[in-house]
């Protein structure tokens, strides 16, 4: 689905939250064959955070919601949706987003958990904009948050360099000055499936002494077809976007893509011919935090001036599924 979408929304605030355990390289040479030098050269990750023992998805994304409504200067109560982007659910159900509501007291917001994956935060921000657009809601949060570390095969050194825990958080509104939803490309393909996933747990494979054996209950991965299947997407999306929406690539002030691997987003900066200072990367010290990834790095692009009021960004996501999204704001 492409849509040039023009729609008056602003987010009128943006948090993240990281849990505090850090799991850093040197650790992770302890647990598994690999190294601080191949990990960097490969990912560029240099650290990851991890949740604490009896902390879950809802209590980071808890923690994010909270300093977003406290840098809005709203409370809970204000809040007429919560949409919670995560693959890392605390249970199948009931949906994740509603153990938030209560944690943090949002009495009067309709709430649901929205699964894409590492594109889930652009797909709930989509949705956020549309309900405000078509009148049903007028204060939505959008959360992404994950706890990997809980699905991460500690003992497949392929895999377990990637991922790290936390939760980001945006209020959206309609806007009352520039800010808009310009753009928006929201995309999937099944057949692609398997290229990422959890395969067992669910009504496909059943959880048994067999599938715990065989660690399916943890992420897999084949490496080399996520890699290039990401460049070409994401390099597709930033070739055509131009042509969509008559915006060039330098009038936008900042890329800010899924922080999934340094290595995608560097080849995505070179295939569009753009220097790799154009995309924001933290990577190196949070890890691939899948939904909560677009989050978490544009809260510390604004934390760090990198995007002011006014500025054209542009916001890149590839994921399980498989799932991509792209979208253009003015913030």
């Amino acid at each position: 689905m492409k849509s040039l979408c023009n729609l008056p929304f602003e987010l009128a605030a943006l948090a993240s939250y990281v849990p505090d355990n850090v799991l850093d390289n040197k650790q992770l040479e302890e647990m598994v064959d690999t190294s601080d030098e191949w990990i960097v050269r490969r990912t560029g990750i240099k650290e990851r955070r991890i949740a604490s023992t009896g902390q879950a998805t809802s209590d980071l994304a808890a923690e994010a919601a909270r300093k977003a409504l406290g840098a809005a200067n709203m409370s809970a109560s204000d809040l007429d949706t919560i949409i919670l982007c995560t693959c890392t659910p605390d249970h199948f159900f009931p949906a994740t987003a509603c153990l938030v509501q209560n944690a943090i007291g949002a009495s009067n917001a309709f709430c649901y958990d929205l699964q894409a994956a590492c594109s889930g935060f652009v797909f709930g921000l989509a949705q956020g904009a549309s309900l405000i657009r078509s009148g049903i809601a007028g204060n939505v949060m959008v959360i992404g948050a994950e706890t990997l570390s809980r699905f991460t095969d500690w003992e497949d050194r392929r895999s377990c360099i990637l991922f790290g825990d936390g939760a980001g958080a945006a209020i959206l509104k309609e806007s009352e000055g520039d800010s808009e939803l310009i753009f928006c490309e929201l995309g999937s393909d099944g057949s692609g499936a398997d290229v990422l996933n959890v395969p067992a747990g669910g009504s496909r494979l059943v959880a048994s002494e067999q599938t715990v054996e065989d660690r399916q209950h943890y992420m897999h991965l084949q490496g080399r077809d996520v890699f290039k299947l990401a460049v070409g997407k994401l390099g597709e999306i930033v070739d055509n976007l131009p042509e969509q929406t008559g915006v060039e690539m330098e009038d936008i002030s900042l890329i800010i893509p899924h922080q999934s691997n340094e290595r995608i987003i560097k080849s995505v900066c070179s295939r569009a011919g753009l220097a790799k200072e154009r995309a924001f990367m933290n990577i190196e010290r949070v890890g691939n935090t899948s939904a909560a990834s677009i989050p978490i790095a544009m809260d510390q692009a604004i934390e760090e001036g990198r995007i002011s009021r006014g500025d054209l960004v542009l916001l890149l996501a590839f994921g399980g599924g498989l799932t991509w999204g792209s979208m253009l704001l003015r913030y």
